[in-house]
């Protein structure tokens, strides 16, 4: 089964139903699928066809929304990039990924175009700028017709749909290579348990580039025929007024987004009336057990935490209903997906006891592009190493817990940050002798970016404000560090290991 083969179906079950109204634009099932139409045809006037990599750098727009169904409905790959990518960044992902066509708008195309004519790639923007002479997407679709012929959905179960980049600790980031059936096992799993169901309205605030808002939140909605009232970014106060005046039945969040909701609540005057509402769901990073039951004080509602990953898309859930949700916990393996909890030496552990966690099922991704040994590594015997450690409750239905990361992943506002790619910026600064950057307790993002830095000598002091600056040059601003602290020496142990773990004792 294709993705985009199963959405065109509910499409034409649900023809006039509104599927997206966008910043107030409706847009029906049948709307859409006539867009995805005429969008296969202009990608394949472009030479796309089966397995090729198409990269989108875009702000959260229907066209993003189009683009990604038609490519996989002619069975092209897609590569969703973070709008906030540098230059640097974003020739590194469209060279490894040997992408077929760049699609973005008229200012990321400025400030990339020394870098795309170096690749050759062929480029194409989403709207027209009369100093840019690049064809555009509005030129292309005058000539295109809405056929449902254009689109053969050659793509089957085991191809690739989607490549996401996520961050490594060698600072190269790897393609992990997301399959159309890992997409549609996680999309029925879902829609399953949440109850997730065509009478439903959900509230979308997050961004189309990330796992969280393109594989949960818009597929799912998009399967399940649901209605998305979408916004193009996150405000709180008119988060709270459309929950309300929509009638909105569910929405998907990080922390730091029910951070600055509950935030927001205790200014209100007036509170929402949210009688129609049947979920609030967490992830992207760990919710905090305070900030689950001051959610909770404030409006009544037990946030739903899950617990997932880029290579593997959703692996556990709480339960749906709110007496079978507990704080700090993720819940239980989703009905396609197999967990195990090993130590060291791959053994399981006894329940209650901490290990890695391992995963196995149809959500599971193909590999890393192109990185064999980074794939095999991953593996063992079948079972994906996630890099989480956790345990699981033996007194309470073997309920899974987290209890931290054997990687030096940082979350920070719902997006994976890893210190050796931010360190390898520092150390270029003409001040920096060397640093670690590290994740740090913080009641907004889940985490801050922080950055430990030993100067070089001659260099007295430096100006904190001014290398956080030079790091928003070079990377996504949700990168950068929100902090810099100086120390004189950096620990280490007898074999000259830094030891992570007494800089965090000694900032946080």
């Amino acid at each position: 089964m294709n993705l985009a083969l199963k959405i065109h179906e509910v499409a034409v079950a649900y023809g006039s139903k509104p599927a997206i109204i966008y910043e107030g634009k409706n847009y029906s099932y049948a709307d859409i699928d006539k867009e995805v139409g005429r969008y296969a045809v202009v990608l394949k006037q472009l030479g796309i066809g089966v397995g090729d990599r198409v990269a989108f750098q875009l702000d959260k727009c229907m066209e993003f929304i189009f683009l990604h169904l038609a490519n996989m409905s002619i069975g092209g790959v897609t590569l969703p990039l973070n709008s906030g990518y540098k230059t640097d960044e974003v020739e590194y992902f469209i060279s490894d990924s040997g992408s077929s066509l760049f699609i973005t708008d008229g200012e990321r195309y400025r400030a990339h175009q020394p870098m795309l004519k170096k690749l050759g790639v062929k480029t194409v923007l989403i709207n027209s700028e009369s100093e840019v002479e690049v064809v555009t997407l509005s030129t292309l679709l005058e000539a295109a017709e809405a056929e449902t012929k254009h689109r053969d959905f050659p793509s089957a179960d085991d191809d690739v749909a989607i490549i996401c980049y996520t961050s490594g600790t060698t600072g190269l980031s790897k393609g992990a290579m997301i399959t159309h059936r890992n997409l549609i096992a996680n999309m029925v799993d879902l829609k399953n348990i949440w109850q997730w169901t065509e009478n439903d309205i959900l509230l979308h605030i997050l961004p189309l580039f990330h796992v969280h808002g393109l594989f949960v939140a818009l597929h799912g909605s998009l399967n399940a025929g649901s209605t998305v009232i979408m916004h193009e970014r996150f405000e709180p106060g008119r988060v709270w007024k459309t929950l309300a005046e929509e009638n909105c039945t569910l929405m998907m969040g990080v922390p730091t987004i029910y951070q600055r909701l509950v935030n927001e609540w205790d200014k209100l005057p007036n509170k929402p009336d949210l009688s129609e509402m049947r979920v609030f769901i967490s992830g992207s990073a760990p919710l905090s057990v305070n900030l689950f039951a001051r959610f909770e004080d404030a409006t009544g509602f037990r946030i739903l935490e899950r617990y997932g990953m880029t290579e593997t898309g959703m692996n556990t859930s709480n339960s749906y209903y709110p007496a079978g949700r507990k704080p700090g916990s993720v819940g239980f393996p989703l009905p396609g997906v197999s967990l195990k909890i090993v130590d060291g030496k791959g053994r399981e552990v006894v329940p209650g006891e901490v290990g890695e966690v391992l995963l196995k099922g149809d959500n599971i991704f193909k590999g890393y592009w192109q990185m064999p040994e980074k794939t095999m590594e991953s593996f063992v015997d079948g079972w994906f190493r996630s890099g989480d450690l956790g345990y699981q409750d033996p007194y309470d239905g073997m309920r899974i817990y987290l209890a931290g990361r054997s990687k030096e992943l940082i979350i920070t506002g719902g997006y994976n940050v890893y210190p050796k790619e931010i360190e390898t910026v520092l150390e270029t600064h003409t001040a920096v002798k060397e640093c670690a950057v590290m994740g740090l307790p913080d009641e907004d993002f889940g985490e801050k970016v922080t950055a430990v830095i030993v100067l070089k000598e001659g260099f007295e002091k430096a100006d904190p404000v001014e290398i956080i600056t030079f790091c928003k040059v070079r990377l996504a601003a949700y990168k950068c560090p929100k902090t810099i602290q100086f120390i004189d020496e950096l620990p280490r142990n007898a074999m000259g290991k830094m030891q992570k773990n007494q800089l965090i004792e000694m900032f946080k």
